[in-house]
Protein backbone atom coordinates (compact mmCIF):
# COMPACT_ATOMS: atom_id res chain seq x y z
CA UNK A 1 0.00 0.00 0.00
CA UNK A 2 2.49 2.81 0.59
CA UNK A 3 6.21 1.92 -0.58
CA UNK A 4 8.95 4.33 0.62
CA UNK A 5 10.80 5.85 -2.23
CA UNK A 6 14.51 5.31 -1.86
CA UNK A 7 16.96 8.48 -3.09
CA UNK A 8 18.83 7.86 -6.12
CA UNK A 9 22.55 7.76 -5.15
CA UNK A 10 24.96 10.48 -6.68
CA UNK A 11 27.36 8.86 -8.71
CA UNK A 12 30.85 10.41 -8.01
CA UNK A 13 32.43 12.19 -10.39
CA UNK A 14 35.09 10.59 -12.49
CA UNK A 15 38.62 12.63 -12.04
CA UNK A 16 41.72 11.16 -12.44
CA UNK A 17 44.43 11.91 -10.02
CA UNK A 18 48.09 12.15 -10.99
CA UNK A 19 50.10 11.21 -7.68
CA UNK A 20 52.57 13.74 -6.45
CA UNK A 21 56.63 12.44 -6.50
CA UNK A 22 57.71 13.56 -3.37
CA UNK A 23 61.41 13.19 -2.22
CA UNK A 24 62.32 10.97 1.27
CA UNK A 25 63.48 13.16 3.98
CA UNK A 26 67.19 12.95 4.07
CA UNK A 27 69.12 12.52 6.93
CA UNK A 28 72.50 14.54 8.18
CA UNK A 29 75.45 12.79 7.41
CA UNK A 30 76.57 13.16 11.40
CA UNK A 31 73.64 11.42 13.16
CA UNK A 32 72.14 8.25 12.57
CA UNK A 33 68.51 7.33 14.36
CA UNK A 34 69.31 4.47 16.20
CA UNK A 35 70.07 6.12 19.15
CA UNK A 36 66.24 7.62 19.20
CA UNK A 37 64.86 3.78 18.61
CA UNK A 38 67.08 3.27 21.97
CA UNK A 39 65.66 6.03 24.05
CA UNK A 40 61.86 4.80 23.08
CA UNK A 41 63.12 1.05 24.38
CA UNK A 42 64.53 2.42 27.26
CA UNK A 43 61.71 4.25 28.34
CA UNK A 44 58.99 1.79 27.41
CA UNK A 45 61.35 -0.92 30.00
CA UNK A 46 61.74 1.88 32.59
CA UNK A 47 57.83 2.19 32.61
CA UNK A 48 56.99 -1.36 32.83
CA UNK A 49 59.78 -1.84 35.53
CA UNK A 50 58.40 0.57 37.77
CA UNK A 51 54.14 -0.53 36.85
CA UNK A 52 55.95 -3.96 38.52
CA UNK A 53 57.57 -2.56 41.52
CA UNK A 54 54.43 0.08 42.14
CA UNK A 55 52.00 -3.51 41.84
CA UNK A 56 54.36 -5.29 43.88
CA UNK A 57 54.08 -2.32 46.60
CA UNK A 58 50.11 -2.21 46.18
CA UNK A 59 50.17 -6.12 46.71
CA UNK A 60 52.45 -5.89 49.90
CA UNK A 61 50.53 -3.29 51.81
CA UNK A 62 47.09 -5.70 50.78
CA UNK A 63 48.24 -8.80 52.45
CA UNK A 64 49.56 -6.57 55.34
CA UNK A 65 46.53 -4.79 55.96
CA UNK A 66 44.13 -8.35 55.74
CA UNK A 67 47.04 -9.77 57.90
CA UNK A 68 46.75 -7.48 60.70
CA UNK A 69 42.83 -7.20 60.28
CA UNK A 70 42.85 -10.91 61.08
CA UNK A 71 45.33 -10.27 64.34
CA UNK A 72 42.64 -7.71 65.53
CA UNK A 73 39.93 -9.98 65.43
CA UNK A 74 41.84 -12.93 67.06
CA UNK A 75 42.71 -10.47 69.69
CA UNK A 76 39.83 -8.80 70.30
CA UNK A 77 37.49 -12.31 70.38
CA UNK A 78 40.50 -13.61 73.46
CA UNK A 79 40.38 -10.39 74.95
CA UNK A 80 36.47 -10.59 74.85
CA UNK A 81 36.56 -13.89 76.07
CA UNK A 82 38.77 -13.12 79.51
CA UNK A 83 36.74 -10.31 80.38
CA UNK A 84 33.75 -12.71 80.02
CA UNK A 85 34.97 -15.61 82.68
Amino acid sequence: MLRPKLPDIPTPPTTTVTPQQTQAPTFSAGRTVTPYVGVGVGAVAAVAVVGIVLTALLAAVAVSAVSVAIAAVVLRSLLSSAHKR
